[in-house]
């Protein structure tokens, strides 16, 4: 075998790994019935497409290739495990694994297999903080220090409950499916917020080389709109809506560099009409059922932005007055912080940073750099030089990807 081929074979495998890895996952969870079970079938399967693929050439279906073998080395490991233990559950585990119905990974409909395992992890027998984690680690696969980082929890702290969240759907035998149509309105608010979380890790990363993962926003798109096919309820709509207004502006967010850009200053002409036109008829479509919540109203409040020519024709009076009713519907201090911005615009850089003053000054927020750097920039707009600078370094210390960092050092810069 050439040096080269088995190169080529692995950069393959590694680019299979990045766009499929958590699909067949999915799916060897629900054959194998164990999220551990499934890891480890995962990484078997892996391990085996790079000594295999070199020979062998790559499959024609690498993910069906990649849950077959999962599958197999998964039966042959219980019944090793059986021989050892003698225990008849083993034999019987393997067998209902190894029960040969048609291949159910090659189906491409509704009831997608990653759609069922973001049903089982928002299961409501688990606490709506597991049922994120358990979400954004088994379905998307970040990290344990990535959630925590969303979650302003401690690592060990988000690993402790991913365990105790896998345990209690193993002990509880909560089943893999999406659930039945009465069962799905409850169960509905978890999946939107796990499904907006994952976007927004895809979209604003929590940390790295790279301001933002188009592979996670991607996927969480195709989630919402398996959601929407599966379940058309008003807020559901509002979150596609609002995921696909985000998504229009991803192009003009960074320079080519990489280097961020704020929205005032963005070229509006490489924003993606489609998207916005297609975000913009799923909010008129959501508002009129006027049973919407939360992501319709952060939608209508893009829908503003998309819908404005150039930065300077934006409505910051309507802006403003939905962040009032935002703040009356689901008040938290990140709204606050991102109505201060609104009302900033509206009203003058003193106006937005007496309402962050107030924010931090009742101790919320002191951890989150865009809290910091939005009051750096009011301060800069009122000449407070030195005040500002503070502000930048306070929000740089607390930065975590390279592109926000750069970008507060060169605010920091400008200041000097």
């Amino acid at each position: 075998m050439r040096e080269d081929t088995a190169e080529r074979v692995r950069a393959t495998v590694e680019s299979i790994y990045r766009a499929e890895s958590r699909r067949v996952f999915a799916t060897l969870v629900r054959l194998l019935g164990d999220f551990d079970l499934a890891e480890e079938a995962l990484a078997d399967a892996f391990r085996a497409a790079l000594e295999q693929w070199p020979r062998e050439g790559v499959p024609a279906n690498p993910r069906a290739w990649l849950v077959s073998a999962g599958r197999f080395k998964a039966i042959d490991g219980i019944r090793r495990q059986a021989r050892f233990d003698s225990l008849e559950d083993h034999a019987e585990r393997a067998e209902a694994i190894a029960d040969d119905s048609p291949a159910p990974w090659d189906r491409e409909d509704i009831e997608d297999d990653r759609l069922r395992l973001v049903f089982t992890c928002c299961h409501p027998a688990l606490g709506a903080d597991a049922q994120v984690a358990l979400t954004l680690r088994e379905v998307c696969g970040l990290t344990t220090e990535a959630i925590a980082h969303a979650f302003l929890t401690p690592a060990p702290t988000l690993a402790q409950r991913i365990v105790r969240a896998k345990a209690k759907i193993r002990d509880a035998r909560i089943p893999y499916q999406v659930p039945a149509p009465n069962e799905l309105p409850q169960r509905l608010d978890s999946v939107l917020r796990v499904i907006y979380l994952v976007f927004n890790e895809g979209y604003s990363a929590s940390a790295g080389e790279s301001l933002t993962r188009p592979d996670l926003s991607g996927e969480a798109i195709r989630l919402g709109r398996l959601l929407v096919e599966l379940l058309p309820e008003p807020e559901a709509i509002g979150l596609l809506a609002l995921m696909l207004l985000t998504e229009a502006r991803r192009a003009a967010r960074t320079t080519p560099e990489g280097d961020l850009v704020l929205l005032a200053d963005q070229d509006r002409s490489l924003w993606n009409r489609a998207l916005i036109d297609e975000g913009l008829a799923l909010v008129e479509r959501a508002l009129a059922s006027r049973r919407f919540g939360p992501y319709t109203l952060q939608a209508a409040i893009a829908a503003v932005h998309a819908e404005a020519p150039a930065a300077e024709a934006t409505d910051w009076a309507q802006i403003v007055g939905l962040y009032d009713v935002l703040a009356r519907v689901e008040p938290s201090s990140i709204v606050e912080l991102n109505r201060a911005v609104a009302v900033a615009m509206r009203d003058g850089p003193a106006a937005g940073l007496a309402l962050v003053d107030a924010i931090l000054a009742r101790g919320e927020l002191t951890d989150y750099h865009l809290a910091h750097s939005a009051r750096a920039e009011f301060l800069r707009r009122l000449d407070r030089t030195t005040e500002a600078r503070a502000a930048y370094e306070r929000a740089l210390a607390l930065a975590k990807t390279e592109p926000e960092r750069r970008f507060l050092a060169r605010r920091i810069a400008e200041l000097a």
